[in-house]
């Protein structure tokens, strides 16, 4: 079966997060899509949350080994990594905590339904469902630990 690389970004702001409701998956998801060839993962992300919500982020949890020698970028490390099914093929998944730099300008794209922002205690409810809710409040542990709203 064929594995396409992806990235998903859970975007925190005033301690919710925001998880968006896709169209084709019919899923409630943290918003995020596939890495294109030559490309980073982090650039992946920042520009499938522009694409999709049209905000600005900061990918929390940044590397701090200095740049030096043979290194000219030092990416984020995910906080997690899957592979989960996305029907015809599978997606092998790299979650990151980020924080919106500009939720005002929170606008949604045509391939999702929908948008919300969750506080750790709305996960439980329908419609999430138990994989995405158990990354999430995963999501929320870190941004606990980074002290970061």
């Amino acid at each position: 079966m064929k594995t396409d690389l992806v990235v998903a970004g859970f975007i925190f702001f005033e301690n919710k997060v925001l998880l968006v409701h896709h169209k084709k998956l019919d899923l409630w998801l943290p918003v995020g899509g596939h890495i294109k060839k030559n490309e980073t993962p982090d650039g992946a992300l920042l520009r499938e949350i522009k694409e999709e919500t049209k905000m600005d982020v900061e990918i929390l949890n940044q590397s701090s080994i200095p740049l030096g020698g043979n290194i000219n970028k030092s990416l984020t490390n995910p906080f997690y990594v899957n592979v989960h099914s996305a029907g015809d093929h599978e997606h092998c998944c790299f979650f990151y905590v980020c924080k919106a730099l500009n939720p005002e300008n929170l606008q949604i794209n045509d391939e999702l339904k929908n948008f919300g922002w969750f506080s750790n205690s709305e996960l439980s409810k329908p419609p999430i469902t138990s994989d995405v809710k158990n990354i999430t409040l995963k999501a929320f542990e870190l941004l606990q630990k980074l002290k970061v709203g």
